[in-house]
């Protein structure tokens, strides 16, 4: 274990001041159009060049009809053979293939071919040795997310197969919280990372893939379904691509996307049928969150497809480090050609409370449709879980919504601040809220305004 709490936050720094992290300067107010920005983030997200060498994993022992740990000590000589090439394809051909925990390296894609399956055992004793990790945003070491890659450049995981983490199976699903308020305790105290040892005994689930502080990584076609938790989860990491890919999640903590402290990333053309929230921004919690304080920012999500169990766009709970500068448009909410299995509650899902601090400051939705919301459509608040009891009161302003078409739902808009740090600079314009059981809920927020937007055919205001 040789990540301390000095090195880790010293390179911490150094990822947030290369993105040059700062919040947009045009607000809700309407100086200036936020969306002007968008054509200047696309222009910093570029997909990584792989080179065209393939490693099939069969000619390194991979075998449909072998176990495990076969398959995961062959997985793992494909991957050193392509990095020590200089880089190439993993190719996973038609088949289905068990393994523990993959690995990967710079300049490495992983491509999993039709009819491939790459099925990821349950026994959490194949996913040992520890690993750094952010598990919902503190710092700990943890079993192995199933695919992993740490302080690696140029990255890709591709192809029409599947990745399963089979983790309907197995002793995931019973897994629970764990040892959660332990690892909240130490993340509040301060104690030093290197001690913050869980995995055998404490029951707290990995995540499917996580990119853990890497640069230049693209994932698209493939169909992910079944992790223990998170699916796709880039932690310090920017210059992400995310596109024409299939969620499905079955456990709780099933989130779809989670862009943790990190920036310019684009997911597009994709489809999420979740158990829990869809593409999330997060930026580590409560005083872990504050002390490593890197926001995540630049972000463009496009023409996707949302079913699952919370939120389409959400922010937060784990926001303490800050998000900014934020950008969803032609998404659609509960569609009837892709129902799903849980109707979203909130198209945008904005939570937090006075134990997190941290700041949201520029998220802007354009183009949503959508039916049957179960919830509030609009549901920013920072009473989430009882709104905390610590102090350290959270900051959200700049909010746009524009053009959005939603039918049916609870409340079109429910935006509530604490007296001690009201929400501000909120524009809901040229939009339609139809079939909206009760009123909108306002509480503690300035300055927010509805331009031509009605509510059940009656004008909002």
């Amino acid at each position: 274990m040789t990540h301390s709490r000095r090195t880790f936050l010293a390179g911490a720094g150094a990822l947030a001041s290369a993105a040059v992290l700062t919040p947009a300067t045009a607000t809700a107010a309407g100086e200036a159009d936020p969306w002007r920005q968008v054509p200047r983030i696309m222009a910093r997200v570029r997909p990584p060049r792989i080179p065209r060498r393939d490693f099939v994993v069969t000619g390194f022992g991979a075998d449909p009809a072998a176990g495990a740990a076969s398959n995961t000590a062959a997985f793992a000589r494909a991957v050193a053979a392509c990095s020590a090439a200089g880089g190439g394809r993993v190719v996973v051909p038609p088949g289905t293939f068990r393994t523990g925990p993959i690995h990967l390296r710079s300049n490495v894609e992983l491509h999993v071919g039709a009819g491939a399956t790459v099925k990821f055992s349950t026994d959490p004793a194949d996913y040992l040795p520890l690993v750094l990790t952010r598990w919902e945003g503190t710092l700990c070491y943890n079993y192995s997310p199933f695919i992993y890659a740490f302080e690696q450049r140029n990255l890709a995981i591709t192809g029409s197969g599947t990745l399963d983490g089979d983790a309907v199976n197995g002793e995931w699903r019973g897994w629970g919280a764990g040892a959660t308020q332990e690892l909240r305790r130490m993340g509040e105290e301060g104690v030093p990372v290197e001690r913050r040892i869980f995995g055998p005994g404490k029951r707290l689930r990995p995540n499917m893939i996580q990119f853990f502080r890497c640069r230049n990584i693209a994932v698209s076609d493939v169909f992910i379904t079944n992790p223990a938790m998170w699916s796709l989860h880039f932690v310090f990491s920017r210059n992400i691509t995310v596109r024409d890919i299939h969620i499905l999640t079955t456990n709780s903590q099933g989130d779809g996307v989670d862009l943790d402290s990190s920036s310019f990333a684009y997911v597009a053309d994709s489809r999420f049928n979740t158990n829990d929230d869809c593409v999330v921004l997060k930026s580590g919690r409560d005083a872990d969150g504050r002390q490593v304080g890197i926001p995540t920012s630049h972000v463009v999500v496009e023409r996707c497809k949302f079913s699952g169990r919370w939120g389409g766009i959400t922010v937060g709970s784990e926001m303490s480090g800050g998000v900014h500068t934020a950008f969803a448009r032609d998404c659609e909410i509960n569609a009837p050609d892709f129902p799903g299995r849980y109707p979203v509650k909130h198209a945008l899902y904005i939570k937090t409370n006075s134990d997190r601090g941290g700041y949201v400051d520029g998220i802007h939705l354009r183009d949503f449709t959508g039916r049957d919301v179960e919830r509030e459509i609009l549901d920013v608040s920072m009473f989430y879980n009882g709104g905390g009891t610590k102090g350290h009161y959270p900051r959200i302003r700049n909010i746009t919504v524009d053009r959005m078409r939603i039918d049916g739902g609870r409340v079109a808009a429910n935006f509530e601040g604490l007296p001690q740090s009201h929400i501000r600079d909120v524009l809901i314009s040229d939009s339609t809220f139809t079939r909206i059981a009760q009123p909108n809920h306002l509480i503690d927020t300035d300055n927010l305004r509805f331009r031509n937007t009605t509510i059940n055919g009656r004008p909002a205001g």
